[in-house]
């Protein structure tokens, strides 16, 4: 096995060796030669090659969303490191651990016009855990060693994104034989929190409380215990509102919120305000809910996370700093039932939208609302859902899906940049078949995403093409402009299919409401390795069905 003869590349090697970070993608360059070097002779390692950064970065990022355990990615100096950003901002606010390794040029070398050379200490500042500015030289290899352990044990205690820079001076390729370092190895803290919390006083007034809304943002599938979820399900004082990320399924909690409350009356929303409002998870979809939650505001805010809380409906009163499972262990024994209408009056208007649902569904023409709908119906069980941005996740919000699915989104800084990306790495590093459903934009934003080697025989992507960002066709202001059409809604007329047989996946197309239901499901059933769907739909009627829907389930 050869290394390279530069200590700090086997200085990290090591390291990552240390604490179970082995999956490890890598883009081309130079500067991280050493680095390449030291992590692909090792036969401990899963090496990836992935050209384009922003692209690794994302891919990466799916990876450690599905391994729960930080993954590293490694680039060369210079601009390559800069596309690492967006997946770092999305692991930062997404609570994903993904490991950034640059090499760069010794200190003396920048801002004297050498290329590919740009300010790479702390470049991701404001959306990091730590940054670890290494230096060159045995003279500091206790510095080197403290700074990365640091950074490698923060990524794995706080799941989150952190920046390793390396300076790495010429020769770069040279190798030896022999370890040269044996870094002193910090064991990653174990979470040994004591419960410090008065959980009684608090009790006390979730007890004399009559209405009690729980709200549940982001989570990994199979996050909270059956126990729990059957407690809070049977509470007629509790009503408890999920979203399609949220993985949390019962047939007494509210999954559509929007279809829910984008028709309540002020009457209304004064009858669902809660007393308490209980919130965990990652971010919200809806802005609808939190646009209530702002006018109506509970008289409690609690929110559960070990790590932060945010104020999003500026009344937050207590961070619970612990797991959610943690905290109803705690919690809910301290707790008890009281007569109460609040469940049952919101079960029944979700029962009374749902009929309406349906039936709207018959009546609507050929459409994104149709297509979704369908689509969502038909999906396979026990599968791996990833969902990009924009109109794609918010039309899931509305459809039920199978409860066997997986459900997986962006949702930290929400844009479409690197859905697809994040898919290919998270259904690479899942056993569950893997479906991305996206829009157009999505797509064709991401589309160096398929310049990948490692995409598995049973992925598939549907995209949803509606010649544009039809999404914007919803929001106010004028749609009948060329002002709108050119920087708005975007419209193009570009098409899967050439990225498919460039890139080796079988294609099919679908235009019209003609036999949509079977070609949606001969879709699911093939299995000669990547496939893509593309569903092409009008651009100018998604709107109006779409606004119709709330008005037509009241």
């Amino acid at each position: 096995m050869k290394f390279s003869n530069k200590i700090l590349s086997q200085t990290l090697v090591q390291l990552c060796l240390d604490k179970g970070i082995d999956h490890i993608i890598i883009s081309p360059g130079s500067r991280n030669a050493p680095l390449t070097i030291g992590f692909g002779e090792h036969p401990q390692f899963k090496c990836f090659s992935i050209v384009d950064e922003r692209c690794a970065a994302f891919f990466a990022l799916g990876m450690a969303q599905q391994l729960q355990k930080p993954v590293a990615v490694i680039c060369t100096s210079g601009s390559a490191l800069l596309n690492y950003y967006p997946a770092v901002a999305e692991a930062y606010y997404s609570d994903i651990p993904l490991v950034v390794i640059s090499a760069d040029r010794p200190s003396d070398y920048i801002d004297i016009g050498d290329g590919q050379t740009i300010r790479q200490e702390n470049v991701f500042e404001n959306h990091i855990l730590y940054s670890a500015n290494c230096v060159e030289g045995e003279d500091f290899q206790v510095k080197n060693e403290t700074e990365v352990n640091i950074a490698l044990n923060t990524a794995i205690e706080l799941n989150g994104p952190v920046h390793i820079n390396v300076p790495f001076s010429e020769p770069l390729y040279h190798t030896t034989e022999n370890q040269l370092v044996w870094p002193q190895n910090v064991v990653p803290r174990k979470n040994t929190k004591t419960f410090e919390e008065d959980f009684f006083s608090y009790a006390e007034i979730w007890n004399r409380s009559e209405k009690k809304m729980v709200l549940v943002g982001v989570l990994p599938p199979n996050s909270v215990e059956q126990r729990f979820i059957d407690q809070l399900s049977k509470d007629e004082s509790v009503l408890v509102l999920t979203e399609t990320t949220s993985n949390l399924h019962d047939e007494n909690f509210i999954s559509a919120i929007d279809q829910l409350i984008a028709s309540l009356t002020e009457e209304d929303f004064k009858k669902l305000q809660p007393d308490i409002l209980l919130s965990f998870g990652g971010m919200v979809v809806s802005k609808k809910i939190k646009a209530f939650l702002r006018s109506f505001p509970p008289k409690e805010h609690w929110h559960v996370d070990s790590k932060k809380a945010y104020n999003t409906y500026f009344v937050l009163d207590k961070h619970f700093k612990l797991t959610i499972n943690n905290f109803f262990a705690e919690f809910l024994p301290k707790t008890r039932k009281i007569d109460s209408e609040y469940q049952n009056q919101w079960l029944a208007i979700k029962t009374h939208r749902l009929q309406r649902h349906e039936f709207y569904e018959n009546e609507i023409p050929y459409s994104d609302f149709m297509v979704f709908s369908k689509i969502f119906k038909q999906l396979p069980q026990n599968i791996q859902l990833q969902l990009s941005n924009s109109a794609t996740i918010r039309y899931a919000q509305l459809f039920d899906i199978p409860v066997s699915a997986e459900v997986f989104c962006n949702r930290g800084t929400s844009g479409i940049d690197g859905s697809m990306s994040t898919a290919i790495g998270a259904g690479y590093a899942s056993k569950l078949p893997t479906v991305f459903l996206t829009g157009d934009l999505s797509f064709f934003y991401d589309s160096n995403a398929l310049w990948n080697n490692y995409i598995p025989k049973n992925f598939k992507i549907i995209v949803v093409n509606n010649g544009g960002g039809g999404i914007f066709r919803i929001l106010p202001g004028e749609k009948d402009s060329q002002l709108f059409d050119t920087y708005f809604e975007t419209k193009h007329n570009l098409s899967a299919k050439q990225l498919s047989e460039m890139y080796g996946f079988s294609y099919q197309t679908i235009d019209s409401e003609d036999n949509l239901t079977k070609r949606i499901n001969d879709f699911f059933d093939s299995d000669e390795g990547p496939a893509l769907l593309e569903i092409f739909t009008p651009s100018t009627v998604n709107d109006k069905v779409l606004l119709d829907y709330f008005k037509y389930i009241l």
